[in-house]
């Protein structure tokens, strides 16, 4: 199945429309993509860009087969210029006047000012909440005036977070979806954990400190998984750098490594805690007498048994603890202690003690 058919099924009507404005010759030149899921606004902003500019459309469908449409899927298509928040802040930088940065907004609206040789160019903020209001504001004349043959397109979990004068120059795309998709380093680990702490340590100190263990490793690996990636990715930017001899250069190039690997890591730190809340939530659903197949992540338990019979006063403690914890980690706060803390609270109940 394709991304495209995929997305038809989900969203069908959303998706009739915008083939029916591309039939029409009415598509909008900048959307704003709102969506609870980042992977969801990912895909969605994919299938958006295959409508948009897709060569061989058939009555507003994309060919999907085209080497455009398989471009645009697999993320190698050359006219697509995105721009991600970055840094310890998770922003999204607006760059330097004269000379922008790689993954600026700045930078992105230089590139697609560019010519293109007739190919449809595309730019796209991902969560665009992470904009500040110097950076939205550099923004609004090419919301209003894109360069020609250029779609715009803005994604964000949070719209009430960007200017009214940003989103009244986009075309709102919501993308109503109560599932979330996890898949940091050690999201097995960390469903383990909590089944454990939940459903089979009780007052035992031993398992409980290695049910902590295991979520205080997962949460430690992240930054680790993020630095590398990062050195990964700039791997060929560092080498240029170093070649070059060019100090300037090699910290430039150090900056936007450590920029990417700071959001990358709070990105998946973000997706941690989530996991832990969504994971506990689902205890109490259950507890609640809601059907298993009803879960909105039934895939936090396909390495565990569904548990049965949950006490829901007990199940009411869980979330609760872990409505805590989220709310603890969302400070600079000792992510060990607090999982720590979490963990004994849950597996001892100590609420209900």
């Amino acid at each position: 199945m394709t991304l495209y058919s995929d997305y038809s099924k989900r969203f069908h009507d959303l998706i009739s429309c915008l083939e029916n404005a591309r039939r029409s010759g009415r598509m909008s030149h900048a959307f704003l993509i709102h969506a609870p899921d980042s992977q969801v606004r990912k895909d969605f902003a994919a299938v958006l860009m295959q409508i948009s500019g897709c060569r061989h459309i058939r009555d507003g469908k994309p060919d999907t087969t085209c080497s455009f449409c398989q471009q645009i899927a697999n993320g190698t298509y050359s006219d697509c210029h995105n721009v991600f928040p970055v840094g310890k802040m998770y922003q999204i930088k607006v760059g330097d006047r004269i000379n922008p940065e790689p993954n600026t907004l700045r930078y992105l609206l230089e590139h697609i000012g560019y010519t293109s040789g007739g190919n449809r160019k595309f730019g796209v903020i991902n969560d665009a909440d992470r904009m500040n209001t110097e950076a939205q504001n550099a923004l609004l004349k090419t919301l209003e005036e894109p360069p020609e043959d250029t779609t715009m397109i803005l994604t964000t979990a949070n719209p009430e977070a960007l200017l009214p004068t940003t989103r009244s120059r986009c075309q709102l795309l919501s993308l109503p979806d109560n599932k979330f998709h996890f898949d940091f380093p050690g999201i097995k680990e960390t469903t383990e954990a909590l089944f454990q702490l939940c459903f089979q340590c009780g007052c035992d100190l031993t398992n409980i400190e290695r049910a902590a263990e295991k979520l205080i490793s997962v949460a430690e690996n992240l930054a680790e998984v993020a630095k590398n990636n990062a050195e990964k990715e700039f791997s060929s930017v560092m080498d240029a750098a170093r070649r070059s001899e060019d100090n300037a250069f090699i910290k430039r190039a150090e900056a936007r490594m450590s920029d990417a690997a700071s959001g990358t890591y709070i990105r998946e730190r973000r997706s941690f805690i989530t996991a832990i809340t969504t994971f506990c939530s689902q205890i109490y659903m259950l507890a609640a007498n809601v059907d298993e197949r009803d879960l909105p992540n039934i895939e936090l338990f396909e390495h565990l048994p569904i548990p049965v019979n949950i006490p829901i006063e007990r199940a009411q403690r869980i979330l609760a603890e872990a409505e805590d914890l989220e709310k603890t980690l969302r400070f600079n706060v000792n992510d060990e202690l607090a999982l720590r803390t979490f963990a004994i609270n849950v597996a001892m109940d100590i609420r209900h003690c």
